[in-house]
């Protein structure tokens, strides 16, 4: 019986002796990478070929030939969505580390074994950059799997995106009052609603008097200012679609901002409510040289001026707000960062022991605590103290409290 002509693809011999496979694709001829020793093994990558066209995991084997660098130059460009300071940063992650090590590699020869590596050097002297490195490093990748130039996304190192900087101390009220009285009068209320109300600096640079209502104890967000690379200072819309919120403040902050209006702050509607010395808007570097002689002048220099945010989460989440509260609060899009709020500070954990201190002295007031011995078959549920049990005898004077003695099943 005569063999049936192939439809996918041709074969050819070489002078070598070795075989060439070739075949056609939307008007493009793509010719194998390699040669083939016998005619066989040719046509088996041919139908290999032709299942993953059939199923849609073919990738263009000239597009991945493509170098990280050029393409990621690409895909910067063409991320418009992107805002100021996320593009400076991308820019800056891709020049100081990931073009250093994959600028030249075509996108389909970058394994995971050399991202690995790679990982593992640059977490060793910035982990928190890594992670971030890492992460633009696998959405660069994952456009180019959508694109065709990648069967698979090589990243996925266990946990390598994942920014493991350790929880920072907020600071005490008695300090950021420290703080607000020697950072100048005119800075005062900047430094107090960072603290009571959560704004990012950002978000206060930004803050024009329309947004402050005294009557109602409120504060609005609707923008942010950052200052960029070549750009200056650019006003624009929150962080994120959570940052644009209304925050309702504290009697004692309002009774401040109302002084602070008052002196500082222009009579429009539009006027900046916290300005520079000269009038115009807080410039980030010099409110940073400000804010740490401040803090410095307190004895903290560990304080950064964004660990206020983390003491007005702190104190919100003492009052018992859950965590939706404190993402409306804050500004969070995600639990993740307001569940920072409520861990269990050192200060609360000696409060409850100290309030269980108080129950023990309820039951036994001598100052040695009693020691018992537990049963595993004791009862779930005991008699109230000083009323024996129907299997229980009243203790002897100056005795501690006893426990249910073992009941014996009736057979």
């Amino acid at each position: 019986m005569p063999s049936r002509r192939r439809n996918f693809g041709s074969v050819r011999r070489l002078p070598s002796g070795r075989w060439q496979a070739s075949y056609w694709h939307q008007a493009v001829r793509f010719t194998a990478d390699r040669t083939f020793r016998t005619k066989a093994d040719a046509h088996a990558w041919l139908a290999t070929t032709e299942v993953d066209l059939l199923r849609g995991a073919w990738v263009d084997p000239t597009g991945g030939r493509i170098p990280f660098g050029e393409y990621a130059q690409r895909w910067l460009a063409q991320r418009v969505d992107l805002r100021p300071r996320t593009a400076e940063l991308y820019r800056s992650l891709l020049r100081r580390h990931l073009r250093p090590s994959f600028a030249d590699v075509p996108i389909q020869s970058i394994t995971t074994a050399a991202i690995r590596q790679w990982h593992a050097e640059t977490a060793a002297v910035t982990p928190t950059t890594a992670a971030k490195a890492y992460r633009l490093l696998r959405a660069i990748l994952a456009t180019a799997v959508t694109d065709g130039l990648l069967v698979t996304n090589p990243c996925v190192v266990r946990n390598a995106g994942q920014e493991r900087a350790p929880e920072r101390q907020p600071p005490s009220l008695q300090l950021v009052w420290r703080i607000a009285d020697d950072v100048g009068a005119r800075y005062r209320a900047m430094v107090l609603t960072a603290a009571l109300a959560g704004l990012r600096s950002g978000e206060l640079v930004a803050l024009q008097r329309r947004h402050v209502d005294l009557l109602r104890r409120t504060i609005t967000v609707e923008q942010q200012a950052q200052t960029v690379v070549g750009r200056g200072l650019v006003t624009g819309p929150p962080k994120s679609a959570a940052g644009a919120r209304t925050v309702a403040i504290p009697d004692a902050l309002a009774s401040i901002l109302e002084d602070h209006l008052a002196r500082w702050t222009g009579p429009e509607p539009t006027a900046l409510v916290f300005t520079a010395d000269l009038g115009g808007p807080v410039r980030s570097q010099h409110w940073s040289r400000r804010f740490r002689a401040a803090a410095d002048a307190a004895g903290a220099p560990w304080l950064h001026f964004h660990d206020l945010r983390h003491l007005t989460g702190t104190l919100a989440a003492a009052t018992g707000a859950s965590t939706r509260e404190l993402m409306a609060r804050l500004g969070h899009s995600t639990p993740r960062a307001a569940l920072i709020y409520q861990h269990a500070t050192a200060e609360r954990d000696h409060q409850i022991a100290h309030g269980i201190d108080g129950l023990l002295g309820a039951v036994n007031p001598d100052e040695q605590a009693p020691v018992v011995r537990i049963d595993r078959a004791l009862s779930r549920r005991c008699d109230p103290p000083g009323r024996p049990g129907p299997h229980e005898t009243s203790p002897a004077p100056g005795a501690g409290p006893t426990l249910p003695a073992r009941t014996e099943r009736r057979r």
